[in-house]
Formats: C-alpha cells, sequence, structure tokens
C-alpha cells in the first residue's frame, strides 16, 4: 500500500505534505481541485501540474485505499459497493440517483457493528472494527468524483450503511466536515443515523452543526424495542426522546425516525397510535420503511394498505409520516447483505478442513 494517502489528507495536511517534498502551498489547491471538481483522480492527468510532481505522486501516493471487490447495479440505478480495507474487512457502500436529480451516497462507518438489531444483516455478522475518519470519507469521495466526471455531483450523504456511526463519534465527525468541507456538501444535506446512543446524540447536538439526525425506532415500547433492538436495554425510550427533544431544540433541526414496516409485527393501528402517542408534540418526521428481508430474520415487508393506515394514525396524532421508496430492491441492497453473500460464497468456495 502506498505511504501517502491523499484522501486522508484536508487542506492544511496536504499543504505540510507539499511542503516537505519543496512544493509551494497553492499546489494543494490544484490537486484539490483535480480530486473534489472535476473527479480526476489520476495524477498522470492533473496537467498544471510539474511532470517531475506528477510523477512524485503517482509513485509514493494513492488516492483512497479502499479495494473494490465487487458492485450491483439494480433497475432503478442503484450502484452497490463491495470494498475490501487494507486489513481484509469487507465494508459497503450504495450510490441512489433519484428523479429530482438527487444523488444521494449511502456509506459505512464500521466494518460490522456492535448493537445487534435482530432484523438487521450487519448487526448479524458482529463487530469487527472502526473505519478511520479517511475510510469513512473515501467513500463518498469516490463516488462524488465518478459523478462529477460526467458533469452531475453528489448532493446527499446518510450514513446509514454498516455500522452504528455514534459508536465511532470521533471519527464520524471528522468525516462529517470534510464532506461539507472537501465535497461542498451542506450539513442539512448529511443524515447520522443511529440507533438510540444517547450520550452521543447530547454530544453531538453541542457541535453545532444541522445535520439531520435520523433514529431507528421500529417499536414504541421499551418491551418490544429491546427485543429488537438490544441498546434499549441501557436507553430506554424515555430517555431516547428526552435527547431528540434536546437535539431539536439545540439544532433547529426535526428529527427523523425510521420505524421498519414487520408484517404482524408492528405495522398495526394499535402500535401507529403508540407510536402517535410517544412521538406527539416533538418536531419530527417519521420515514417508514418496509422491511428488506434478510436470511437471519424471518420477518417480511407490509403491505401497501398496511403503510397507508399506518400513515393515517399517525396523522391523527399530529405525526407526519411518508414510505420511503425502497431502492435497489432487485438486488442486496439492505445494508450487509452484499457482504454476507459473498462471505458465504467464499465459505462454500473453501474446502473443509482448510485454514
Amino acid at each position: 500500500m502506498s505511504t501517502l494517502d491523499l484522501y486522508a489528507l484536508d487542506e492544511a495536511a496536504l499543504q505540510a505534505q507539499l511542503k516537505d517534498w519543496g512544493q509551494p502551498a497553492y499546489r494543494a489547491t490544484q490537486i484539490r481541485r483535480w480530486l473534489y471538481e472535476r473527479g480526476v483522480t489520476d495524477p498522470a492527468e492533473w496537467t498544471d501540474l510539474p511532470k517531475a510532481l506528477r510523477g512524485q505522486l503517482a509513485s509514493e501516493a494513492s488516492v483512497g485505499t479502499l479495494e473494490r471487490v465487487t458492485e450491483q447495479a439494480a433497475r432503478d440505478g442503484t450502484q452497490k459497493r463491495l470494498y475490501r480495507l487494507h486489513d481484509g474487512q469487507l465494508v459497503e457502500a450504495v450510490l441512489m440517483p433519484y428523479g429530482d436529480g438527487r444523488r444521494t451516497a449511502c456509506i459505512s462507518s464500521q466494518a460490522g457493528c456492535a448493537m445487534g438489531c435482530v432484523f438487521c444483516a450487519t448487526g448479524q455478522m458482529g463487530f469487527a472494527r472502526h473505519l478511520t475518519s479517511a475510510e469513512v470519507f473515501e467513500q463518498a469521495a469516490r463516488f462524488s468524483a465518478e459523478l462529477a466526471a460526467r458533469g452531475e455531483r453528489l448532493s446527499n450523504v446518510v450514513l446509514m450503511g454498516m455500522g452504528e456511526p455514534f459508536h465511532n463519534y470521533d471519527a464520524v465527525l471528522v468525516a462529517i466536515r470534510r464532506l461539507m468541507s472537501d465535497l461542498g456538501i451542506g450539513a442539512r444535506h448529511i443524515t447520522v443515523s443511529t440507533v438510540g446512543l444517547v450520550p452521543a446524540i447530547r454530544r453531538f447536538a453541542a457541535e453545532g452543526l444541522q445535520v439531520t439526525l435520523a433514529i431507528s425506532l421500529h417499536a414504541a415500547t421499551d418491551e418490544e424495542r429491546s427485543r429488537l433492538l438490544p441498546v434499549n436495554r441501557r436507553w430506554p425510550l424515555s430517555d431516547l426522546l428526552d435527547a431528540c427533544r434536546h437535539y431539536a431544540e439545540a439544532s433547529g433541526r426535526r428529527v427523523t425516525f425510521e420505524w421498519a414496516l414487520i408484517a404482524g409485527r408492528n405495522d398495526g393501528e394499535e402500535q401507529a397510535a403508540a407510536l402517535g402517542r410517544l412521538l406527539r408534540g416533538l418536531r419530527c418526521h417519521v420515514n417508514l420503511i418496509p422491511l428488506n428481508p434478510t436470511g437471519g430474520y424471518g420477518g417480511t415487508p407490509s403491505s401497501a394498505d398496511a403503510c397507508r393506515n399506518f400513515i393515517d394514525v399517525l396523522q391523527d396524532y399530529g405525526v407526519p409520516a411518508t414510505v420511503r421508496v425502497r431502492r435497489g430492491i432487485d438486488i442486496d441492497a439492505g445494508c450487509g447483505q452484499l457482504k454476507s453473500k459473498v462471505q458465504r460464497r467464499a465459505r462454500r468456495a473453501t474446502p473443509t478442513g482448510s485454514p
């Protein structure tokens, strides 16, 4: 692996490196323009740099460290990638195009996840390690470069891929700030999804960012939520909702609550009414997501009628809700699903008794 990763350097760090090489500081601006505005990642094509510097960059630096293992493309244009990290760990990233021009990257913050949510493929595989801030940032930067090269731009980023972002708080915060400064993505177009790490939510509120906070809720009582999301045993709904109110007040942003609609489990009028009572009066929006089934969980997605009825009940309590458009449904679009498939294939290909 190359000793210098350009995606790992912010502007000040890049200027310092160039100074060590005897180059003026303005070369950093030129390099960053090629990387982040034009989407050109081959130093040989950075024609306003001296030939000697281009050669030095080509031999001593890399643009990122992620190795693409495989990619799937859905009929709706969604692209899902599996990347191998330098130590062999695997993570996923997704690009979702929308008809209104939005281009949204869904990126990972950890290899695996320690939260153990029962319906999540990532939660089912357990935790391997945190990603570095550069590894988090690079997932979005790669999509951004490819879009820029064809005259488009990355407009939104959601940290909803593999891992719990607030379990990797410091690295994720650095990556968020670089999404803003280096890729030009406004805070309001960045979303962080958490299962509800209450101290981290309160800490995030003090950062002064207007990033959208999304809470994986999925149940409106402590008993049911603790069965689905073990983290609820440590921070029950009362603590979580207090932290969400605090974030909404501190940031001026409404909080998004994610609710995976599971047929016959949490999609009935009784559950909708309980959710309405729980969220009534809070500046929020409910994002209803028909379950994306995984091999480790037996639930199935709710019907269209159940989704509509759920929304109607929430409206009675003054709680706005919409059904998220299911992207990439004909591929392994749910977080962790592509990695799980690749790992199963690898196990099948390994003879019994092999190391």
